[in-house]
């Protein structure tokens, strides 16, 4: 199997479990499970997540990017809670609010833009905690073949 292609794969099956947590998560965990996502998990999600946000709002198709960027500012809220204070907001937040108001205005040069903070904001709380070699860019490449992500008629 071609590097790129094992990487695509071994993303989307962590992807996948991370997903299968968080809905036992919310479902309730059941007896003897932990009852709460590691940083880890909750740091794939937001990967997820961040990649799916971007091929929406690229392809104009804005009420998915609504849901995701909601779906990602509950995932930030998670780590919060996790990492206490509010370093997180720090670096986030704003690039947040600049993605919810041109996924509101459907201003595609104005998400760009906001995403590309969201990246950097990521990137620095990163270096904040320390994890600086983890670093978050526009995706390159859609791993999720099985999702349409042009806007429904």
């Amino acid at each position: 199997m071609r590097p790129v292609l094992a990487m695509v794969v071994a993303g989307a099956v962590i992807a996948a479990g991370a997903a299968l947590a968080q809905d036992a998560q919310e479902q309730g965990t059941p007896a003897g499970e932990p009852d709460f996502l590691g940083l880890g998990e909750i740091m794939a999600m937001q990967q997820m997540r961040h990649i799916k946000l971007w091929f929406a709002g690229s392809a104009a198709n804005w009420p998915l990017a609504d849901y995701e960027i909601d779906q990602l500012d509950d995932g930030f809220d998670d780590a919060t809670k996790l990492l206490g204070g509010d370093i997180v907001r720090q670096h986030v937040g704003e690039p947040m609010s600049e993605l919810k108001k041109s996924i509101d205005s459907k201003d595609s040069a104005a998400f760009a833009i906001a995403f590309d903070k969201l990246s950097a904001g990521c990137n620095a709380c990163h270096h904040a905690l320390d994890h600086g070699f983890i670093v978050i860019q526009r995706p390159r490449l859609l791993p999720y073949s099985n999702q349409d992500f042009a806007p429904q008629k």
